[in-house]
This record gives C-alpha cells, structure tokens and sequence, in this order.
C-alpha cells in the first residue's frame, strides 16, 4: 500500500479537507517511522497505511482512518499524543492513545503459556479504560488482520502465539461487533497457522465436494431467479462457502461426519424489503420441501450480535439439500460490517448525541455490552475504585436476548439464570423478587434462561436479598448489586465472592464429616 493508492481509495468517501489532513497524517508517520523495517523487510509505513485502507473499506470516518495511520506512532516513534491533538483534533488523538493502550497490555508477556490465559482478562480491562469510544476496538482489528495477512514472516512461536490470542480474542470481538466477513478472515488465518495440517485437509475436502455441488446449485439458484423474476421480486442469488474454521468446529459437534453438514454451500438470496424475505421463504416451500427443524427466523429475533436472516433447509425433487439464507441489502450490510456498517459517524458530527459519553444512545440493543464499558470507563476515569470483580466484563462469551412481559429486550450472557435479568432491569426488582414465570411457567432460580425467553419477575416489598443468592446470579453486575444489597442489610461484610463461596463450601463439608 502506497501514499497515492491511500489517497485515491479515499477521495470518494471523504470531504476534500479531510483527504488533505489523512494525506497530512500519511506525511507525518512516514516521517515518523523512516527508517523502521517491519519483518518481511518492506518499509514500516505499509503496515499502517495497509491498516487505514482496511477503515476505509469498512466505512469508518476519517477520525478513525487518520487514527489508523498513526496508531503505532506514539508506541514506536518519538511522536507525542499533544502533538497529533494539536495537529489532527482531539478525536483522532484520543483513538491512537487507545489503541496504544491496548497494545501496551500484551507487550512483555514472552512466556506463552503464561500469557495465554491472561489475555482475555488483559484486553478487556484495558478496553474497559477505552470503552468511551467503540472505534478504538474496530481500528484495533483492522491492525491485527493485517498483522495476520502478513504473520508468515514471523518466527514459529510467533505465529502460534498471534493466532491463538487471534481465534480466543479478536475472532470473538469480531463477532460481538457483528462484524461476521471480518471473523471469518481472522478466524482462517490464524486457524491456518494453528493447525496447518487440518486446514489444508478440510481445504481439500471443501474443494471436492464443492466440485460436485456447484453444478447441481446452479441449476436450484437459475430455477428460483425465473420464479422470483414471474413474481416480481427483485432479487440477488449468489453463494456462500462455508469458512474452513467454521466447519472445523461443526464437524466436532457431528463427530467428524461431513454428510451431517447440509451447509457446506448455501445460496444467498438478497432482497429491499423484509416483506420480500418472507414472500422468498414462502416460494422456496411450496417449491421444495422443507426441513423444519432447520427454519430459523433470525429477522424476528435477531442474534445476539444483531444479524438478521431467515434461514431454510430444503430437499430438491432430486433429492439434493440445499440452505437458503435471505435478507435485506441492509441486513446483508451489517451481516457482513456490523457495527462498522451502522456507525454513521459523519452524519453523527454534526449531532447533539455525538459525545462520547451519549454514544449508547445511537448503540442498538444487541450492542448494549458497549454501554456497560462506557459506564465502567466513566468511574475509572473519576478514580473511583474499581474491583477486579467489577472489570470483569463478559465480553467473550455468547449471548441472548430475553424479553419482560411488556416486550423490552435485555441482552445477557449465555447461562444467565432469572436473578441476572431481574438485577439487569432494576436492583430493586431483583432485591424483592420472591419467583420467576418464564413463558408463562413458574421456572426456578438456578434453571438457565434461553434466547427469546420472556421472563416475568414476581415480586413482595416484604422480600429481601439472600446470602445464598450469591450462588444464583452469574453476572458481574447483578453480583456487584447483590452484594451491596447483602452488605446493607449486614448479611456479609467486604469480603469477596469468591471467598464467600469457599467459605460456604467449606461449612457444609464440615456438617458432612460431621455426620
């Protein structure tokens, strides 16, 4: 990637002051890193600008693509941050400080099997102190997918150690963004890296069985394009291939069995309106039969990351299955950029609502982990004093969505048992909640909920919070409330969660050997 290439990506997307401070920027960093070789022997500056044109491609605003020129300049040049504020605003400096943060965190950990397990924790504690602003996390994996792009001029250890910490962190942060086309290319990268031998072997299994599929497909896909065409239904039909790393971790759940993939290949049908998607899903089953158990209305009930599709499985008269996937050009949008694709920041200058401390109010519901950073953020910046407890975030793990009786939307962590919710709708609803109706059944306190729950929490103001409550609560911030609550009401004193657990444990074992 050169100057001029940066440049000429730009111009259509940007004002022509703008292009002027990035090409002004692009001045600086290459000033700022003469001299510096990356490992592959190319100048330095490739790096960043490779990094700035990937912010480009996913439609980042010129703050963020500014910050990705300069994001290493700070950490690996003599530049200072009251430099790039005085020359490129505050916000430009602000991403570079935060992305120098988070790069900070993994530097001087050389034991591998030492820095593995505290990478999560690492990253996000130090995202937590940048969570004023999501952009620093998008910039960041624009910079460690081109650090994959180019890992095969690293030593062995290296490469292990970047694509371990690739698929156990920013694979999962990708698709906590919902941004899928970016996952996926983390994902093959540094599966390519962990397991040579087993990508290159699904590789080669992928190609042959797509050898025998295409033709067949082809025929479904021209047969659907003349009904949709009779119908009037302007519609896009194409194909996806599964990713490598995808189906590596399906076949694990269908021991290794590839006739139990019926998605190896799907064909995509894209259409402008949601009505079109179910008028599509309609046609495919009166032209095919359909396999139940493999209808999915992610439109309805979006997944917890936000992407929509109406997904079908059918059986050909000739006996072949095929997966459908059928969505909105929208919808295909944030499938494929996530919160890339709906931060639309240029639109968002000019607004009352763009501060970093209201940005949740443009985050949509599934994004709402964004909020709880921007939270924690605001009371480590105040010094107020934060547990290790409370930083922990859970930021990895998968989601769901639940839903009160009047039809709000709450996103918790897959797992999350009826005291998470009620904690999350209010501390006081949880502190007098006595039972739960899930869908309408008296369900118990340790049964875990499930996405697209509707839960209702019953309540007595005579009901207090228990010690043993503390068994039935998996989330940071209902812990957090729940504690406070118990220390109120002088159930427990400071002592941590974790101890008031041991301490449990080691009671009722004391009563066992006493019996």
């Amino acid at each position: 990637m050169k100057k001029s290439e940066l440049l000429e990506r730009a111009r259509p997307h940007y004002e022509e002051d703008q292009v002027l401070d990035l090409e002004h920027a692009i001045d600086i960093a290459t000033k700022a890193h003469e001299g510096q070789k990356r490992k592959s022997g190319e100048p330095y500056i490739v790096h960043p600008l490779s990094v700035a044109s990937t912010l480009i491609d996913w439609g980042m605003d010129i703050d963020s693509v500014i910050a990705g020129v300069l994001h290493d300049t700070v950490e690996d040049t003599d530049t200072n941050l009251d430099q790039l504020e005085a020359l490129f605003g505050k916000d430009a400096a602000f991403l570079v400080d935060g992305v120098t943060k988070v790069s900070q965190a993994r530097a001087g950990m050389q034991d591998l099997a030492a820095y593995l397990p505290q990478t999560k924790d690492n990253l996000s504690k130090l995202l937590i102190a940048v969570g004023q602003d999501v952009r620093v996390i998008i910039i960041k994996l624009a910079d460690r997918l081109h650090n994959l792009q180019t890992l095969q001029h690293m030593s062995h250890d290296k490469q292990v150690k970047i694509a371990r910490e690739s698929l156990e962190v920013f694979g999962p942060m990708a698709d906590r963004l919902g941004m899928g086309r970016v996952r996926m290319e983390i994902e093959e990268l540094a599966f390519s890296y962990l397991d040579p031998q087993a990508f290159k072997k699904l590789q080669n299994v992928v190609r042959k069985r797509l050898g025998k599929s295409t033709r067949k497909l082809g025929a479904v896909r021209e047969e659907i394009s003349k009904v949709l065409e009779k119908e009037n239904i302007k519609a896009e039909i194409n194909g996806r291939v599964k990713s490598i790393y995808s189906l590596h971790k399906k076949l694990k759940k269908v021991d290794g069995n590839m006739d139990d993939i019926y998605d190896l290949m799907a064909l995509r049908v894209i259409v402008e309106t949601k009505e079109d998607c179910y008028r599509v899903l309609g046609i495919l089953h009166s032209l095919y039969q359909p396999m139940i158990s493999r209808i999915k209305d992610y439109i309805a009930i979006p997944k917890p990351n936000g992407y929509q599709s109406l997904h079908t499985t059918v059986i050909t008269p000739q006996k072949q299955i095929v997966e459908f996937q059928i969505r909105t050009y929208d919808m295909h949008e944030f499938a494929e950029r996530g919160l890339a694709a709906s931060f639309h920041y240029h639109d968002q200058k000019n607004s009352k609502d763009y501060t970093r401390n209201k940005k949740s109010a443009v985050l949509p519901t599934h994004m709402q982990w964004i909020t709880q950073l921007q939270e924690i953020a605001t009371k480590l910046r105040s010094g107020e004093d934060i547990t290790s407890d409370q930083l922990n975030v859970d930021l990895f793990g998968d989601r769901i969505f639940v839903y009160s009786p009047k039809g709000d939307i709450y996103n918790l962590p897959e797992g999350a048992l009826p005291l998470d919710f009620a904690y999350l709708v209010h501390s006081d609803i949880g502190k007098h909640a006595y039972g739960f109706r899930v869908n309408g059944a008296i369900q118990p306190f340790d049964k875990p909920l499930h996405n697209g729950d509707i839960v209702e929490v019953m309540t007595r103001k005579t009901n207090s919070p228990k010690q043993a409550w503390l068994e039935q609560v998996t989330t940071t911030h209902a812990r957090n409330k729940l504690r406070a609550q118990l220390r109120q009401l002088g159930v427990i004193s400071g002592i941590s969660h974790a101890a008031a657990i041991i301490k449990q444990k080691t009671l009722i074992k004391k009563k066992e050997a006493k019996k």
